[in-house]
């Protein structure tokens, strides 16, 4: 099932609605084909119909969810790891955007001033739903899944090359599009991810070339770290990583979930 988080464009517009006083907060309903079902209640718990529908049209995806943190695995396609000319990890490598960092579907990708180059990143993003800590390697991780989204992991790849760490390289304002909806089920075993600058293919893999599964990913970060619900995790990009410039348009398309599509621009000084 898909899900999303929305904001209406405008009221008068919709389709049908119960009886209610307009507010722009943030919304969220439930996908089926070009409309939105309003849901009271959270995606991270109970939700009840409201009895207000919306076409698509009418609505301002947003991201599905408002993390607390932004996990991200590095390294985990060996065609990306080759592309860079790094040795291939055997353990998964993990880094964290900020919050700050996160725009919805169609906002834009800044580029800063700072950096000669910017690159974009498809993945898949996972969402989490419960708490989640010091897994076993038993553990089914399937239950603390609450669905799937796409993420563009925007880098610096220069300022990455410099720096000892990579929090500058990953972490500007506008660096982390994800979105537009979150998939409930999803066959990772079926997945692709692509991403397409002004409508040329750029990268495209299945999701079982992962160096490591979503398992060992939420197995080994529960380890470290307890995630909480709403948290995402950016799963890793394959080969094909390149620059942006300013007037692209760059979208991240995940099979079974939808495209995730943001425009590039310079930042004005």
């Amino acid at each position: 099932m898909k899900f999303c988080r929305f904001q209406p464009l405008e009221f008068s517009a919709a389709v049908t609605r119960a009886e209610e006083t307009f507010s722009p907060s943030p919304r969220i309903g439930k996908i089926e084909g070009d409309h939105v079902h309003e849901l009271t209640g959270s995606l991270l718990g109970e939700t009840h119909p409201t009895g207000n529908t919306w076409n698509l049209s009418e609505v301002a995806l947003l991201p599905p969810v408002v993390p607390s943190k932004i996990v991200c695995v590095g390294r985990n396609y060996v065609d990306h790891v080759a592309e860079l000319r790094n040795e291939i990890p055997t353990e998964p490598f993990i880094f964290l955007k900020p919050p700050s960092s996160i725009i919805a579907p169609g906002e834009a990708i800044v580029l800063p001033a700072v950096s000669a180059r910017v690159d974009y990143e498809g993945e898949l993003c996972v969402i989490m739903g419960k708490r989640c800590a010091r897994l076993e390697d038993s553990d089914d991780v399937k239950p603390y899944i609450l669905g799937y989204t796409c993420l563009n992991d925007v880098t610096a790849r220069d300022l990455q090359a410099s720096d000892s760490q990579w929090t500058r390289a990953k972490g500007f304002d506008t660096f982390c599009p994800f979105g537009p909806l979150m998939e409930t089920d999803l066959d990772l075993d079926k997945t692709t991810v692509e991403t397409y600058v002004n409508g040329q293919r750029k990268q495209s893999a299945p999701i079982s070339l992962m160096i490591f599964s979503v398992d060992v990913i939420i197995h080994w970060i529960s380890c470290i770290m307890t995630l909480e619900p709403g948290d995402i995790l950016a799963t890793g990009t394959p080969a094909g990583v390149g620059p942006l410039a300013a007037g692209d348009i760059v979208e991240v398309v995940v099979s079974g979930i939808g495209t995730l599509r943001n425009p590039v621009q310079r930042r004005a000084e």
